[in-house]
């Protein structure tokens, strides 16, 4: 039951995006029902994270990620908590200090990213849900203990900062979304 409302979001970007693959993601939902469950490493567990864009929507919040030492998007572990929108808001408000409201109820993207082994946990794939969210009011972050530093990256000069295909995917998505095309 608690896994109802992610089994139709995914089900409603399969079919928005039919040239994806999102059928693993849908089947691990489907038959792990602790999968919100940070210490749920049978295959893994769900996460929520977001491209934060600025006022302007010209450049979005990255985070240069102490653990993993490269820049990403905002977002963390569910931690039990079934609704993935609601996680990414409260990832990036934590880790940002800043207010951000979601553009879309609907996911932007979905992705299944390998997690290395680290400490006492193995590794494990992460099932992230990934939003689409805009910072309300100031602009000005506070970098917690995850983040080795906090940018305002422009759009168009992501490739300087990553070249993660995941990340790049979603400013690609964003800028298509709005009618911009991608250099």
């Amino acid at each position: 039951m608690h896994r109802n409302k992610l089994q139709a979001l995914l089900a409603d970007y399969a079919s928005r995006f039919p040239d994806e693959d999102s059928a693993r993601f849908a089947r691990f939902v489907a038959r792990q029902p602790r999968c919100f469950e940070r210490d749920c490493f049978d295959d893994g567990h769900v996460t929520g994270s977001a491209l934060v864009l600025n006022l302007g929507r010209d450049a979005a919040l990255m985070t240069h990620h102490a653990k993993l030492g490269r820049w990403l998007q905002l977002g963390g572990h569910c931690d039990g908590d079934p609704d993935a929108l609601a996680v990414a808001c409260r990832e990036a408000e934590e880790e940002s200090g800043l207010a951000v409201t979601p553009l879309s109820a609907v996911p932007l993207d979905i992705d299944v990213h390998t997690i290395p082994a680290r400490g006492s946990e193995p590794l494990h794939f992460h099932y992230d849900v990934r939003f689409l969210l805009q910072v309300r009011g100031s602009e000005e972050f506070v970098a917690t203990a995850e983040s080795l530093s906090l940018a305002w990256v422009p759009l168009d000069k992501m490739t300087s900062y990553t070249d993660e295909e995941s990340v790049l995917r979603l400013v690609r998505k964003f800028r298509q979304s709005i009618g911009i095309p991608n250099a």
